[in-house]
């Protein structure tokens, strides 16, 4: 067994939660509008890709908040953002002649649902214009509960949506005070009734942990609030504190955030309360019921992730539309300007809003899937998925001395070329992923920690 102290060394390193690899800080400009361009060209119609589309605003800022997002207390700029969304869909579908279909929409944000609902309606109609969207597309969105109407809830079910995740953080009043969202077990009660009267019935809860003055106690008594409701399936996230990189997180203060140990207790006792209730654990983050999708997917090695975290998904190309979304193509990563005016500005001038991206090259393919397996399914044979890519293991030869240095810690097992992490260790799986990262080192400011 590892000491305690070894423990809370390895859970505080920071590291990048393998959304994607190589991750984006190692974006860059070499890859432009131009050469976006040139890639959705080239895309075959016959295989099915995925659309994420974010909404870069909120009603008031939570102070724990990661995501690219801005206040907007009025909605003049928010449909003047929606307009040039409008516009870059309609360029994207016009570069691929309207051919592609869509397996998987997903609307992000901010809040996506700060749209008037005859908003939300016609850029679901325009979204349908410009790729092929059946019966059987999955199309999930973030919801804010708070400002859920009941018009707003029969509009995404009149417009197709078919899977809500809603976030909760925490029902703890002092807490929500701590991180400025004061969000009431009765609005989310009312927000779940609304989209399930509505035709919406998968549900989902994000939830949070390592807040300021977050307790385990708090914390299980928010997963009990929450399993009252029956959701689908919950995500539970670690708090990710950068406030170098997200100015508003200064108002958290350093001191009142729990400890590692702390942090681990409280994602160890959340997790062990849900699987108790019946929910699988999926993954670093994610339950489920067990006889939801992303369980079947976990069971049969074919459970995914991506930006939106764990998916079924299986799409190669993933599109971002709006502002600093990303996108995923057979060549690599492509980002849109993060700076909303200036997206609004690139889509009016050229119709895309390319900021940067990553080209593959290398090793990169190979090491972005053993990652990926690492993160779904905590085990990877390293020979199978090299040879499945034509190349020899040694190409990843350099992973091996800090694997076995993890295993000497009981981080991890080595049998022949497979490693597999054991059951104790499995909070810890990004240090273990991150073996494989050969850029790691250059960005840590920016990752959060391991637990």
């Amino acid at each position: 067994m590892m000491s305690t102290a070894n423990w809370q060394h390895f859970a505080s390193e920071r590291l990048p939660r393998y959304t994607s690899y190589p991750t984006a800080p190692h974006f860059n400009a070499a890859v432009s509008a131009s050469s976006y361009r040139d890639w959705l060209a080239g895309l075959p119609a016959d295989r099915p890709v995925s659309l994420y589309l974010h909404i870069p605003f909120c009603r008031s800022m939570c102070w724990y908040c990661g995501c690219h997002t801005t206040v907007a207390r009025r909605d003049g700029p928010v449909e003047r953002y929606v307009e040039a969304l409008r516009r870059e869909i309609a360029e994207v579908g016009r570069i691929t002649n309207g051919a592609l279909v869509a397996d998987h929409v997903h609307f992000g944000g901010g809040t996506p649902t700060i749209l008037a609902p005859e908003s939300f309606a016609e850029l679901r109609s325009h979204l349908g214009r410009a790729f092929k969207i059946g019966e059987h597309t999955e199309i999930a969105i973030e919801i804010d509960p708070r400002t859920l109407t009941g018009e707003m809830a029969d509009t995404l079910a009149q417009s197709g949506v078919t899977r809500a995740s809603i976030g909760v953080q925490t029902f703890d009043r002092a807490v929500q005070l701590a991180i400025n969202r004061i969000q009431s077990v009765e609005q989310t009660v009312d927000a779940v009734k609304a989209l399930r009267q509505a035709g919406i019935s998968a549900i989902n809860f994000d939830l949070i942990y390592g807040l300021p003055g977050q307790t385990v106690g708090s914390c299980l008594e928010t997963i009990d609030q929450c399993l009252a409701l029956e959701p689908n399936r919950l995500s539970v996230f670690g708090y990710a504190h950068v406030p170098s990189f997200k100015r508003h997180q200064r108002k958290i203060r350093q001191a009142d955030l729990p400890d590692t140990a702390a942090r681990q207790q409280q994602a160890e006792a959340m997790a062990a309360r849900l699987v108790e209730a019946g929910y699988d654990r999926i993954g670093l983050d994610h339950f489920a019921r067990p006889d939801d999708p992303m369980t079947a997917g976990q069971r049969n090695g074919t459970l995914h992730r991506n930006f939106q975290g764990y998916t079924t998904d299986r799409c190669e190309t993933l599109l971002g539309l709006g502002a600093s979304a990303i996108g995923r193509l057979p060549q690599g990563f492509v980002q849109n300007q993060g700076v909303i005016a200036d997206y609004c500005r690139r889509v009016q001038q050229q119709g895309l809003a390319t900021a940067r991206g990553y080209r593959f090259q290398g090793d990169d393919i190979v090491r972005a899937e053993l990652i990926e397996r690492l993160m779904c399914d905590y085990q990877v044979d390293v020979s199978r998925i090299c040879a499945r890519h034509g190349v020899a293991s040694d190409i990843v030869s350099d992973v091996w001395p800090r694997l076995r240095h993890l295993a000497s810690q009981n981080l991890v097992v080595i049998e022949g070329q497979t490693i597999r992490i054991p059951q104790e260790a499995r909070l810890l799986v990004r240090l273990v992923a991150a073996a494989f990262d050969a850029y790691l080192g250059t960005s840590a400011r920016t990752y959060s920690v391991a637990v």
